[in-house]
């Protein structure tokens, strides 16, 4: 019975610690309020950016048509380069003066530890702002509102129960 109690107790203890080895993720209400701008909708790419500044994933895509996804340079070039499946985090593009809310996930591994959101913006033949909104990725920063540079006025996150 000793043998077997020993047993039990050492799956059990490699149970827990490999269910904690799992990467948990934090979903957060992400709402985008943008500027009263002339043109049509904008397209709104929501990244996460590594500790050295290269794109890691795409959180959230606010635009729907393939073909002015090359309007977002910079964010293009890595999405052509890595081929990343996007369909499951695409949405309306947003218009001048209104807002969308999005539920966005980021891995909890990531806080803390140097990483970025980055909001880049584009409207059709206007400004391209590849950093419209960047938010550090630290536990104070994802609370507080953080304010546009283009056609983003601010970017407020909340974390989702």
């Amino acid at each position: 019975m000793n043998k077997l109690h020993k047993i039990i107790t050492g799956t059990v203890f490699g149970l827990m610690l490999s269910v904690s080895s799992f990467a948990q993720t934090s979903n957060y209400k992400c709402m985008v309020q943008m500027e009263s701008y002339k043109g049509e909708a904008a397209y709104v790419i929501i990244s996460l950016i590594d500790p050295k500044g290269a794109y890691e994933k795409t959180l959230a895509v606010l635009g729907p048509d393939k073909q002015w996804y090359n309007t977002l340079k910079e964010w293009y070039k890595f999405q052509t380069k890595t081929k990343e499946k996007i369909s499951a985090v695409t949405s309306a593009s947003i218009g001048g003066g209104d807002r969308s809310i999005r539920t966005i996930s980021i891995d909890d591994a990531k806080l803390n530890k140097g990483y970025t959101l980055r909001f880049e913006s584009a409207v059709e033949e206007q400004k391209y702002h590849i950093k419209d909104v960047e938010i550090p990725l630290t536990t104070q920063a994802v609370t507080e509102r953080a304010t546009g540079s283009g056609y983003i006025r601010f970017v407020k996150l909340n974390k989702a129960q």
